[in-house]
């Protein structure tokens, strides 16, 4: 038994290149026998939203919000972001600062770079963090430059330009997170409403993958779409973007990509952070 109705499956991911890229040939109806699809763009914190609502059928989430939505939703084996080398980073206007009780900006509470913060101050801070102010992740370096906050949580190409901002880089949550686990660093998430049926599912699955492989075997034919949604971002840093969010855990989280995902939501609520994932939560039909 299904939910689907006629027409397009209502789809929700970020302007971000990783995502536009691995979503391109699905989209512009490049994918064979896949289902068409109806997009919607938004920021991770705004599908993060819409996923424990229930809206829409396919959306790209933060791993942070898999244990509140994975009675509704199944996460996909692929089409996601993990990496190495690819982790948030703590940015400050003063090299070394002490960040013990100090206001701290991230773009979201529900998301993974949220938690893998978390899960550093808990190791590495005696005291803890003071004040966190969540705000939308394009104003976080502005905010720490102008003196607003004392440090900020930054994801996406800010990696590659928090120079221009004069901020120097305090941590590393994905060297931390390596470190300490020897896994790929998890940050976001497919998910399909579990209602459209275990077939639909897999059949979701093979379009995302058969997307990814189609912009490996050519990926200038992506280009003009990652550039119309990347916010005016430089083709070069797009490059980048893609580079280090797109790889092999996209096409198939493995072993060491589930590992990653149960390890970080483990720990997670080990400290209290996220609700414990129930037996069986991660499976895919």
């Amino acid at each position: 038994m299904t939910d689907t109705a006629p027409g397009p499956l209502r789809i929700a991911y970020s302007p971000c290149p990783n995502d536009t890229f691995v979503f391109d040939a699905w989209a512009h109806g490049r994918v064979p026998d896949a289902p068409a699809l109806d997009v919607t763009f938004a920021d991770i914190d705004i599908t993060n939203g819409m996923a424990e609502r229930g809206e829409f059928d396919v959306l790209k989430v933060s791993y942070a919000v898999l244990p509140y939505v994975l009675d509704e939703y199944a996460l996909l084996p692929c089409g996601g972001a993990l990496g190495r080398g690819c982790g948030p980073l703590v940015l400050t206007r003063e090299p070394g600062l002490d960040l013990s009780g100090k206001k701290v900006a991230v773009p979201s509470e529900r998301s993974t770079a949220y938690l893998l913060f978390r899960l550093w101050a808990a190791d590495v801070l005696a005291d803890g963090v003071g004040e966190i102010v969540v705000l939308p992740f394009d104003r976080i370096m502005p905010a720490v430059r102008d003196g607003e906050v004392d440090a900020g949580l930054v994801i996406h190409e800010a990696r590659f330009t928090y120079q221009n901002y004069g901020l120097h880089r305090l941590a590393d949550m994905g060297e931390h997170w390596e470190a300490t686990t020897g896994l790929p660093i998890p940050l976001g998430a497919i998910i399909a409403k579990r209602s459209l049926g275990e077939d639909a599912l897999r059949g979701l699955a093979d379009a995302a993958r058969a997307s990814v492989r189609a912009a490996w075997d050519d990926p200038e034919v992506s280009r003009p779409y990652v550039l119309e949604h990347a916010q005016e971002m430089d083709p070069k840093v797009a490059d980048q973007h893609i580079g280090l969010y797109v790889n092999e855990f996209t096409a198939d989280l493995g072993e060491d990509g589930y590992a990653a995902v149960r390890g970080l939501l483990t720990r997670a609520a080990a400290e209290g952070l996220v609700p414990a994932l129930a037996p069986g939560a991660l499976a895919f039909p």
